[in-house]
C-alpha cells in the first residue's frame, strides 16, 4: 500500500469511527452554523493531513482527539479575536419523532446553554470536558491533554460542580 492510500485509509477509518464525536466537538466550540461547518471541515482536513505523520506511538483515539482539539482551539482563538461578542442564532430543529414542541424546545435550550457554557471555558477545561462528555476515561483524557489522570479527575469534578451551579442559578432566574 502506498503512503497516500495508507493515509487515506487511516483517515477514512478515523472519520467513520469519530465523525459524530467530531461534530459534537464542533458544536461545543462554535455557535454559528456556517462557521461550525467550516470548523468541522478544517478538523477533517487537518486530520487527513496528520495521518502522513501518524506513527502509531499513541492510540488512534488519542491522535484524533489531539488533532481535533488543536484545530478547535485555534479556531476558537481566531473567532474570539475576530468576532468579540457576536453570537449566531440557530434554527429550531424539525420534530420528526413526534415529541411535543415544548419538550423539544426545552431540550434544545438546555443543550444550547450547555454548549454556550462549554464555549466560555478556558481551552484546557473545554478540552477535558468535551472528552469527558464523549465518554473517555481520565487516563485517556490525560494522555490527550497532557495532564496527569489525577489532575483530569480533579478538573472534571470541579467543572461538573460549576456546571451544576450554573444551571441551578439559571433555573432560579
Amino acid at each position: 500500500m502506498t503512503q497516500g492510500s495508507d493515509q487515506d485509509a487511516q483517515y477514512l477509518a478515523a472519520a467513520e469511527a469519530f465523525g459524530p464525536a467530531l461534530q459534537r466537538l464542533a458544536r461545543a466550540t462554535e455557535a454559528h452554523p456556517e462557521r461550525r461547518r467550516d470548523l468541522l471541515q478544517d478538523v477533517h482536513v487537518a486530520l487527513w493531513q496528520s495521518f502522513a505523520l501518524f506513527d502509531g506511538r499513541c492510540s488512534l483515539s488519542t491522535w484524533v482527539w489531539r488533532v481535533a482539539h488543536n484545530v478547535a482551539a485555534s479556531h476558537a482563538g481566531r473567532e474570539r479575536r475576530h468576532n468579540a461578542g457576536q453570537v449566531g442564532l440557530e434554527d429550531v430543529p424539525h420534530l420528526a419523532d413526534g415529541r411535543s414542541l415544548a419538550s423539544a424546545v426545552e431540550e434544545a435550550d438546555a443543550l444550547d446553554r450547555l454548549n454556550a457554557w462549554i464555549r466560555r471555558l478556558k481551552p484546557p477545561d473545554r478540552q477535558v470536558l468535551t472528552l469527558y462528555l464523549e465518554g473517555l476515561a481520565a487516563a485517556e483524557i490525560a494522555e490527550i491533554a497532557g495532564f496527569s489522570p489525577g489532575a483530569v479527575a480533579t478538573r472534571i469534578s470541579r467543572l461538573k460542580a460549576q456546571l451544576a451551579q450554573e444551571f441551578r442559578e439559571q433555573s432560579h432566574d
